[in-house]
C-alpha cells in the first residue's frame, strides 16, 4: 500500500512538472523551439582581436548547448558603429545579436554621428567579460605606484606624454579622465593602435599608456615598464599590487565590457535564456582560463544588472569625453 501511495505521489509530481513546463511554453511562445535556425552574432571589429576571440568562445558554447549554429559575422567600419547600426535595424526575432563592447553604446554616440539611438535601439543581454585598462609607466619615471606617479606628474607639468591607440579610444579617454581627476597637465600622443603605443612605452618615447590588459600583461615582468594601476573598480588577480584607480579617486571606473546586445523588442524569454547560458559559459574552466590569458574578467550579469552597469557608467564616459576635449563630429 505504501508503495502504491508513493507511486501515485511520483506520478502526481510528473504530471505537475509537465503542466508547469506546458504553461511556460504557452506563456512564452517566442521561446518555444528557439533557436530553430542559425543565429548570427555580429562583431563590429576585425577577426582575431580580443572581442572577436571572445565572441567565438561564446558562440561555440551556445552552439553546443542549444542545438543550433551560432555564427560570428564581422561587420567592420565607421569606428565599430557599422555593425552596431546593422543590429539596431535587424528584426528583433532572436536571430541577430551584437557581440560588442562598451564604446559602441557609451562613447560613439558622444563623439560621432551614429545612425542608432544607444538608449532605445538595444536591449543589453549579457556581459561575457570585462577588460580593464592597465596603467603602464616607463621604468625611467621615478615612481613605483599610482600615488608616486601622480605626485611626479604634478611636479612636472607638460612633461608627461601619454599614449593611446587613437583619438577617442578607451586608452585616450581613460588617460584624460585620470588627468582631470588628478589635476595633471599631460600631453596626449595618439597612435594607430595599441601595438605601436606599447612599443613606444617600452622604448621610453612616451611615459605612460593606459592600454588593454592583453597588450600590457605580457610585459609585467619587464624591467622597461611598471604596471601600477587598473581602471576597473577592483584589482586584477594577475596584478595584485596594481591598485584600482578608484582606490585613490572614488568613482573612477572605465571598464570595457564585451557581450551580447539585442535589437530592442527581442522577446524577453530569449534574452533571459541567452543571459543564463552566458552566465554558465563564463563559469566553465576552459573558458575562464582563456579569458584570464586575455586579461579579461569573466562576466555573467543578469539583464537588469547589465542595464544598470551601462547606466551607471554613462557619467564617467561623458566626463572623460569632455576631459579629452572631443567634440561630436557631424
Amino acid at each position: 500500500m505504501a508503495h502504491t501511495r508513493e507511486a501515485h505521489r511520483g506520478y502526481g509530481r510528473l504530471i505537475a512538472g509537465a503542466v508547469v513546463a506546458w504553461s511556460l511554453a504557452a506563456a512564452s511562445p517566442a521561446l518555444a523551439g528557439w533557436p530553430e535556425k542559425t543565429v548570427t552574432v555580429v562583431v563590429p571589429y576585425a577577426a582575431g582581436g580580443t572581442t572577436d576571440i571572445m565572441a567565438r568562445l561564446a558562440t561555440d558554447w551556445l552552439s553546443s548547448r542549444l542545438g543550433a549554429r551560432f555564427i560570428v559575422e564581422n561587420r567592420v567600419g565607421a569606428g565599430a558603429t557599422l555593425g552596431t547600426a546593422y543590429v539596431a535595424q535587424a528584426k528583433p526575432d532572436g536571430y541577430t545579436f551584437l557581440f560588442g563592447a562598451a564604446p559602441q553604446l557609451l562613447v560613439a554616440p558622444l563623439v560621432q554621428k551614429v545612425s542608432y539611438d544607444a538608449r532605445k535601439d538595444f536591449a543589453p543581454v549579457a556581459i561575457f567579460g570585462t577588460g580593464p585598462q592597465v596603467l603602464g609607466i616607463n621604468a625611467g619615471i621615478p615612481a613605483t605606484n599610482l600615488k608616486e606617479f601622480v605626485a611626479y606628474a604634478k611636479a612636472h607639468p607638460g612633461r608627461i606624454n601619454y599614449a593611446s591607440g587613437g583619438q577617442g579610444t578607451a586608452g585616450h579617454l581613460t588617460g584624460a579622465l585620470l588627468a582631470a581627476r588628478a589635476g595633471l597637465d599631460m600631453v596626449h600622443v595618439p597612435y594607430k593602435g595599441g601595438a605601436p603605443a606599447t612599443t613606444d612605452l617600452l622604448a621610453g618615447q612616451v611615459q605612460m599608456y593606459f592600454g588593454n590588459a592583453s597588450e600590457l600583461l605580457p610585459h609585467a615582468a619587464s624591467d622597461k615598464v611598471r604596471l601600477i594601476a587598473v581602471s576597473t573598480s577592483k584589482r586584477m588577480a594577475q596584478l595584485p599590487d596594481a591598485v584600482a584607480v578608484e582606490e585613490m579617486f572614488p568613482g573612477f571606473k572605465m571598464a570595457a565590457w564585451n557581450g551580447f546586445v539585442a535589437p530592442s523588442g527581442t522577446p524577453r524569454p530569449i534574452l533571459e535564456l541567452l543571459a543564463g547560458e552566458t552566465a554558465l559559459a563564463v563559469k566553465d574552466d576552459k573558458i575562464i582560463q582563456r579569458l584570464v590569458e586575455l586579461g579579461i574578467e569573466p562576466g555573467g550579469l543578469t539583464l537588469e544588472d547589465f542595464q544598470r552597469d551601462i547606466d551607471d557608467s554613462r557619467p564617467a564616459y561623458a566626463e572623460a569625453v569632455k576631459a579629452a576635449g572631443i567634440t561630436p563630429q557631424e
